[in-house]
């Protein structure tokens, strides 16, 4: 608690330099508004300069760069200690921090060979071949910095399996229902629902970082927090693109790999897609009604949840755009760590998306904690080998991840094409 009240000086210039950061990035939006709107009413008086277009262009890239800092300075303070208190641990987790600890500074493999020959873990979770897992909280922390910095993974839905494969039932098409009396003869038969079953297999994702053994030997640095500060950010730019466009082969099924159908011929195992009006760009004259058609295009239901899903430049492009009323769509953030939105809904910057272009499906729409299942099997595995990079230790580092579409009415794509 004192601590809270009393924030160390790291902690006060920390947020010192995220307040900076963001008060420099709204004065660059005023600013981008301020050009802007000035280009956009040579537009209309047909005397459009070329120098006013690239002084928009200038500070509009400008903006994106500050966002980008910005993200990248919250996301800094977002990354917890592991040396916080969470919770009292109990004895069997102290056991298997201290095993663990000897064997990835020493080593030494016992420790947790007995403990994983008490778990009775057999076939890949034992045997030094397949690692050894890490504590609880190890794996917790990595979860938690994974879903900070992996996009879609921060607004999918999630399940923790213990198996390989996760099937999941679901209802295509409910069983007749209506309204009756309640004396009146049920005399309609009720017809059975659609089910279909969904397969969702988790595979193998790795990172390999590399110590020196002078690191290992210092017992001030918490071998926890290295291991999982290590692999996050590979991790998660492994599952970014995976999660957006794998193709489900040794990988999870990204959205924009299902197959794509227009959305008044909507069908079941595909996502559906309104058009922007022009290739790759939106159209000249209202280019904000794309962007009301791919809203309206969700149902209610799924709408009121909706997240839009685009790369830094596509959103860039979309700065530019206001609505009928002269207002602009895109919003900023209000404060720092919060999500910019447009038309009233939060934007998730995923770099994988495809920039605009010809038929490209650049922006997507949807309540994707519906929508979207990233899969985590349970248990993450590390192996210690010494030997094939001296004088390093190199950790190779694995976890089982699946992910694809379980609701295909939950997601919709906007396609930058004429028709």
């Amino acid at each position: 608690m004192e601590q809270l009240l009393n924030p160390s000086p790291e902690i006060k210039s920390a947020g010192g330099e995220i307040a900076g950061a963001f008060d420099d990035f709204m004065r660059s939006f005023e600013a981008f508004k301020s050009e802007n709107d000035a280009r956009l009413d040579q537009i209309e008086r047909r005397s459009a300069d070329v120098l006013s277009e690239q002084k928009v262009d200038r500070i509009n890239s400008a903006l994106t760069e500050q966002k980008r800092v910005l993200d990248e300075l919250v996301l800094r303070g977002r990354r917890p200690s592991l040396g916080g208190v969470k919770h009292f641990p109990t004895g069997a987790e102290l056991e298997h921090r201290s095993a663990f600890d000897s064997y990835v500074r020493n080593g030494e493999s016992s420790g947790l060979k007995r403990l994983e020959g008490k778990a009775l873990a057999v076939s890949t979770n034992s045997g030094a071949d397949g690692g050894y897992l890490v504590p609880e909280e190890t794996e917790r922390e990595i979860g938690r910095r994974l879903a900070n910095i992996s996009p879609i993974r921060a607004i999918a839905g999630y399940r923790q399996v213990s198996s390989n494969v996760y099937r999941k039932p679901f209802l295509i098409s409910g069983a007749a229902t209506g309204w009756v009396g309640e004396t009146t003869a049920r005399n309609t038969p009720t017809t059975s629902p659609t089910l279909a079953e969904l397969a969702f297999p988790t595979v193998e994702l790795y990172a390999m970082p590399a110590a020196t053994q002078t690191l290992l030997d210092d017992s001030a640095v918490n071998i926890d927090e290295w291991i999982a500060a290590e692999v996050d950010t590979v991790f998660a730019e492994q599952e970014g693109t995976a999660f957006v466009s794998g193709d489900g082969t040794n990988k999870p099924k990204g959205f924009l790999a299902y197959d794509t159908i227009a959305e008044s011929s909507w069908e079941w195992n595909k996502l559906g897609f309104v058009i922007s009006g022009a290739d790759g760009e939106f159209p000249e004259t209202n280019p904000s009604d794309p962007l009301v058609d791919l809203v309206y295009s969700l149902k209610a239901g799924y709408r009121q949840n909706g997240t839009f899903v685009m790369n830094r430049r596509t959103q860039g492009e979309i700065r530019k755009l206001k609505d009928e009323n002269g207002h602009y769509l895109w919003t900023p953030p209000a404060q720092a760590g919060a999500p910019a939105t447009l038309m009233g809904f939060p934007i998730a910057e995923a770099e994988d998306m495809p920039n605009m272009a010809e038929d490209s499906f650049s922006i997507a729409f949807g309540d994707f904690r519906r929508g979207y299942l990233v899969i985590d099997r349970q248990g993450v595995r590390v192996l210690r080998d010494p030997y094939s990079s001296k004088p390093y230790v190199l950790f190779y580092v694995t976890k089982r991840v699946g992910g694809g579409v379980q609701d295909f009415d939950a997601i919709k794509l906007l396609k930058f094409s004429a028709a």
